[in-house]
């Protein structure tokens, strides 16, 4: 017969790991900022972000995108490890054992706990091979900082390359909607590069999220 303890102790639910009240420290006297484990947590602000978005823009005009781009998919290695090591630690198993659900509850409160904005998972076209990434307050939708163009490039380098670990399948990433061009939210699609590779002159057609993917399901 098992015992209370066992049964206990496989039943026990684990605490929201990355809930920003108890997964970031700071000290107002300092300035310093730390995560749970001791490790320093940069914050940047507005007007630094305008300024990196500007200086890029007038240094490689048309290129700043694609700079940003790459250095999301750097910073989005290094987070996804980060992600990897404290999130297995936590539950005692690898990414791969554990509940989808569970999985995405850590991905949308990592991402609020960094100042990122809320990010929100959709699988409705994951049978046709893609996934659709929400994200509302996004820090990085700069207006009018690139020009009349989706602005988060940073961002998408950094879905890429998380995603792209996570599942062990290059990805490449394409965002399809941006709260700096007045929408509600930023809407970033995920899929194999070549498969994505036709709807990128639909986006600076500004064709809609919704008349994009209705493209994707039938090519």
């Amino acid at each position: 017969m098992i015992s209370i303890k066992e049964l206990l102790k496989d039943t026990q639910i684990k605490s929201n790991y990355f809930a920003a009240e108890s997964y970031l420290k700071g000290d107002f006297e300092s300035g310093l900022i730390e995560n749970i484990n001791g490790e320093r947590v940069l914050a940047i602000s507005d007007i630094c972000l305008d300024s990196i978005y500007a200086g890029l823009n007038n240094e490689v005009g048309s290129s700043a995108g694609l700079v940003l781009f790459k250095c999301g998919v750097w910073w989005g290695k290094s987070f996804y490890r980060q992600f990897a090591e404290e999130v297995s630690s936590h539950y005692q198993q690898s990414l791969a054992d554990i509940r989808m659900m569970e999985l995405s509850q850590c991905i949308q409160q990592f991402w609020k706990s960094h100042g990122w904005g809320l990010i929100t998972l959709d699988f409705d076209y994951y049978q046709q091979g893609f996934l659709i990434v929400k994200i509302v307050q996004s820090p990085f939708a700069r207006p009018e900082v690139l020009g009349n163009e989706p602005s988060c490039y940073l961002e998408a380098g950094m879905l890429s390359s998380f995603f792209s670990n996570l599942s062990d399948t290059k990805l490449h990433c394409i965002q399809t909607s941006c709260e700096s061009l007045g929408a509600n939210c930023n809407l970033f699609v995920l899929g194999l590069a070549k498969r994505l590779e036709p709807i990128q002159p639909l986006v600076e057609n500004k064709t809609s999220h919704s008349d994009i993917m209705e493209f994707l399901d039938k090519n």
